[in-house]
Formats: structure tokens, C-alpha cells, sequence
């Protein structure tokens, strides 16, 4: 199901910028039974990303309002939204009145393994390497070609997650999800100040856990005691394999686990 504008309809016009530019953002959020999970989250990032992009903000009574309506009687699916900055003929200038469009669709929950998140994925490195760039720099704008192009770069099943590096070769995330570890029990994960995306999970896990942001490269995260991703629909991944190296489900990361699970439970 996909709402156009707070339409039931599939179409948007072939004039609009973020079909021309990738112009826009976007959420990908859960849905259990029937309620978006911590969409006041996802509301907050999507504000601030509009902020930055210069697109008029939706009214989040209107969001609200559409999400319900998309998701009633929903008891597992992933509801996406998309922001354009609307049409605006040929060319990179905006244009003066911007009207934007607002898109929401609903789509199945992915058939994830349940010992994904218990016994842990295989990882891999990616050798497509994002780009410097502090003005978009964890924001989820339209153009995510380097993770599309990571992502076409294994074909295996037992590989769940490839992991991202930069055009300095720091380690940044993984193609759909943020990446930390811990070493004697602290918290390490990438300073996103000039790639990534900032998911909101890694945002809910800095807020309570002390998390060190910095550069580190392939070595410091091989030499970690624990590793895992995480993002919106999955939650939290522990790594048990990247590249040759092994690695053990550890107390941080089922302690993290539980947490989040319990906070999904009594999301508001």
C-alpha cells in the first residue's frame, strides 16, 4: 500500500526532484502491530534532516495521522517515508515555491533468521569506499548509489552485512546498518562528521551507554572484543565472522540487545 500526498496511488510526477536528483530524505521504520516503532525518533530525524535540505517540514500531525491510516491491522511490516522537495522543471535551481511530496509506503517485514540476532552474522568488507562530504554527512538523503554499489558486490547467503570504510580508509558502517564494538568494555563506534548515516538506534544506544565516536581503521576493529550492527528492522546484530576473523557474542552485546528490545515493548 502507498500513499501519494495522503493519496492511494503508485505514481509521482517524472518532474519530481527526487526522482531528477535524489533532492529528498528518507525513514525506514518498523511496524508492530499496527504501531510504527519509535516514530517519535524517526520524527525528530526526519525534521532535522528537512532543516538541513531546506525542504519545508510535513506537519507531523499529518505524518501521524497518514501512518495510522497505512499501518491499522498491520501486525509485521516496514513502512518507508520519503520526503522530495517536489517538482521543479530541468536544472539544480529550487524552485521558489516549494511544494514537496510526501510518500508513503508500506512494505513486507524482511524474513530475517532469528539467530541473526542470537548466535550472530558473517561479515565481509566492501571495497566501494564512501566520500567525504560534512554537509550531508549522516543525514539519510536520497542518493545512497555507495551503498547500492557495496551491496552489489557479494552474492552469497552466508554473508549478511558488508562493512564500509572511507576515502581515507576509516571505518564508517555497514550497508544498511551503523557498526560499534567494545574493547575492555568500552563502546566504540564511527565519528559520522564527514560520511555515514546516523541511525536512530545508534542514537538511542549513545544517549545510554558512554560511546566513544572516533576514526579507527580495520585493525583497531578486527582487534575489538565484540562487534555487532544495528539499525530500525533488524535491532541489533552481533558479528561473529569478519573477513578471517572470529568473534564472540559478548555481555555487552546481549546486555544491548535486551535493552532495546524492552525499549520496542514500551515505546510510547
Amino acid at each position: 500500500m502507498m500513499l501519494v500526498n495522503g493519496e492511494y496511488q503508485t505514481h509521482i510526477e517524472v518532474a519530481d526532484r527526487g526522482f531528477q536528483y535524489g533532492d529528498g530524505l528518507f525513514e525506514t521504520i518498523t511496524v508492530h502491530n499496527g504501531k510504527a516503532v519509535f516514530l517519535q525518533q524517526h520524527l525528530a530525524r526526519l525534521t532535522a534532516a528537512c532543516q538541513r535540505l531546506r525542504i519545508p517540514v510535513p506537519s507531523p500531525d499529518t505524518l501521524r495521522a497518514e501512518i495510522d491510516q497505512l499501518c491499522q491491522n498491520t501486525e509485521q511490516a516496514v513502512l518507508k517515508i520519503i520526503i522530495t522537495r517536489g517538482s521543479g522543471g530541468r536544472g539544480y535551481r529550487q524552485p521558489d515555491d516549494i511544494s514537496p511530496t510526501r510518500v508513503l509506503s508500506l512494505h513486507p517485514f524482511p524474513n530475517y533468521p532469528d539467530n541473526y540476532a542470537r548466535e550472530g552474522i558473517t561479515a565481509r568488507f566492501c571495497s566501494t569506499r564512501l566520500g567525504l562530504n560534512p554537509t550531508l554527512a549522516g543525514m539519510k538523503h536520497l542518493n545512497r548509489l555507495e551503498q547500492v554499489l557495496a551491496r552489489a558486490e557479494w552474492q552469497d547467503d552466508t554473508i549478511q552485512e558488508g562493512i564500509m570504510l572511507d576515502i581515507n580508509d576509516c571505518v564508517i558502517e555497514g550497508t544498511m546498518s551503523n557498526l560499534f564494538y567494545s574493547k575492555n568494555q568500552q563502546l566504540y563506534t564511527a565519528a559520522l562528521t564527514q560520511s555515514g548515516i546516523a541511525g536512530i538506534i545508534r542514537a538511542m544506544i549513545i544517549s545510554h551507554e558512554f560511546v566513544i565516536e572516533h576514526n579507527f581503521n580495520q585493525a583497531e576493529l578486527l582487534a575489538a572484543d565484540e562487534l555487532f550492527v544495528c539499525n530500525s528492522v533488524i535491532g541489533i546484530w552481533p558479528i561473529k565472522q569478519l573477513a578471517s576473523h572470529t568473534f564472540t557474542i559478548g555481555n555487552k552485546t546481549k546486555y544491548l540487545q535486551h535493552w532495546l528490545t524492552q525499549r520496542a515493548i514500551h515505546d510510547d
